[in-house]
């Protein structure tokens, strides 16, 4: 599915991939993260080369809801409990430095956008401790944030917490605008080409798919890292999310915030030219039920509170979560400090990604570096985040065993017209296919079993949420390569076997 950002994304071409070319610094990834980046970079004197797998804004940012806020849903009193008030303060003041940075941005630059306040609003009784706990830390972080009543919504809320003046935009108008940006400051930036490996000598040798690129340093700013040195895969969680675009009559709308429950199920509200924007229904990547519909779920909550709603768009994007609620930004573990990347914004990916570019920036003395820079980087972990960490990595080793279990049980959930084939190995079939070949289901990054995604029609990996299409190829996650063919294994061809309840 199409988000509204994508379907009405202004047009970006692509440079011709520099085969063999030098530069000082080559970024992987084209969303925000990578973008900014690259823009501070060029603009710092540095020559630059971006590529990106897909297309700018393809993956996380043309994919976001789009708020750039210092009010995050509860993140803050999370961080708090998990880390103490220093780090609380060193991340608000990266929020804080990043919203900064990009409205300057957009207002020199002539990019629409909207001021709205941010308000956390509490859906049921059980949740006005949650707000009441939020206001208390982000005033202690020197927010100045009040409380409410109740939200401004057409349904009851029992109390609310409200940040004036965030900001909304359109994110692939914002990426169009940084490409042509990088491009006039001297970058280059190449569509359609995947990074497959990278040397961390001197120079940095990038390995792709269209051929080599030498640098002095490499920046991965692919939502999670394509290289596992450092284990970042173990150290973040796959989440999925879903939102639901609509048209709503004139006489219902109340374009007034930018609205986030403080409880579950999650539902994030805001307006966008006249169109209605609800998100929720989100799960960590792979473990949904197969035939679970997160957007019929959205699309019935919302027309009870706007009963003439119709729905235009649909959508779904990934974020990832650090235990310590902190993203990872700096030199990537054995990089030999050559290497850098930028991970865990946790949903909060448009203040998380610019954040990270100005982190980024430092470290290659593009920028001046600054004391929550410092503070981000040097904190301690503490036992709170640690065991959040070992629990998320128990939950994988428990869905390891539970995508083997269902394979070989055949009672995982295939696609409409796909056939199991015969054997061990968890692989299937597609009749239609001109070669007939199976597809292995095994996760090429580290083993487990991936899962069908009905709603997304996708394979989605349940232990470190590597995604794969419905014919195999990669879309993302740490894996670095589609789902492979398995030669001479034979379909089952009794359809009654191939299709089977959900595992």
């Amino acid at each position: 599915m199409t988000s509204l950002w994508l379907d009405r994304a202004p047009g970006i071409p692509t440079d011709p991939f520099p085969d063999g070319g030098r530069f000082d610094a080559v970024v992987v990834g084209g969303g925000l993260t990578g973008m900014t980046t690259a823009l501070l970079l060029a603009r710092a004197g540095r020559s630059v080369a971006v590529l990106e797998a897909r297309s700018v804004g393809a993956v996380t940012t043309g994919n976001s809801t789009a708020k750039l806020s210092l009010l995050q849903g509860t993140r803050l009193s999370a961080l708090l409990g998990a880390n103490g008030r220093i780090v609380l303060s060193a991340y608000v003041d990266s929020q804080r430095a990043a919203v900064e940075w990009l409205v300057e941005y957009l207002s020199d630059s002539g990019v629409e956008f909207d001021y709205r306040d941010a308000v956390t609003y509490a859906a049921t009784p059980e949740e006005e401790s949650s707000i009441r706990r939020e206001y208390d830390t982000a005033r202690l972080a020197g927010l100045p944030v009040v409380l409410d009543p109740r939200a401004d919504l057409p349904f009851e809320t029992f109390g609310a917490v409200v940040l004036a003046r965030q900001v909304q935009f359109d994110p692939m108008e914002v990426l169009a605008r940084l490409t042509a940006d990088v491009r006039d400051a001297g970058g280059v930036v190449v569509e359609g080409v995947r990074a497959r490996r990278v040397r961390a000598g001197d120079p940095v040798r990038v390995g792709t798919d269209a051929g080599e690129l030498l640098a002095d340093r490499v920046v991965l700013a692919t939502g999670i890292p394509v290289l596992d040195r450092g284990l970042y895969f173990a150290k973040v969680e796959a989440q999925r999310s879903h939102v639901v675009a609509f048209e709503v009559p004139e006489q219902d709308r109340r374009e007034s915030g930018m609205f986030l429950s403080a409880g579950q199920p999650a539902r994030s509200i805001r307006w966008h030219r006249g169109l209605l924007l609800v998100g929720g229904d989100g799960h960590p990547t792979g473990r949904a039920s197969s035939d679970a519909d997160p957007y019929a779920e959205i699309e019935t909550w919302t027309r009870e509170h706007w009963p003439l709603a119709r729905r235009t768009h649909a959508w779904s994007a990934q974020d990832y979560a650090a235990a310590s609620h902190v993203p990872f930004v700096g030199p990537l573990p054995r990089g030999r400090g050559r290497v850098l990347l930028a991970t865990g914004f946790e949903k909060w990916g448009m203040t998380g990604a610019v954040s990270a570019a100005l982190t980024l920036a430092a470290d290659l003395g593009a920028a001046d570096r600054t004391d929550w820079m410092r503070v981000l980087r040097h904190r301690i972990t503490l036992p709170q985040a640690l065991a959040r960490g070992i629990g998320a990595n128990a939950r994988v080793l428990t869905w390891y065993a539970r995508s083997w279990a269902s394979a070989l049980a055949r009672t995982n959930a295939l696609p409409e017209g796909m056939l199991r084939a015969r054997g061990i190995l968890p692989a299937v079939v597609d009749p239609a296919a001109p070669d007939d070949c199976p597809m292995s289901l095994v996760c090429p990054h580290l083993g487990a079993v991936v899962r069908w995604n009905g709603a997304e029609r996708s394979w989605d990996c349940p232990a470190h949420g590597s995604r794969f299409s419905a014919d195999g190829a990669l879309l993302e996650g740490p894996a670095r390569r589609g789902l492979r063919s398995v030669e001479g294994v034979p379909a089952e061809r009794k359809v009654s076997d191939a299709f089977v309840a959900p595992g």
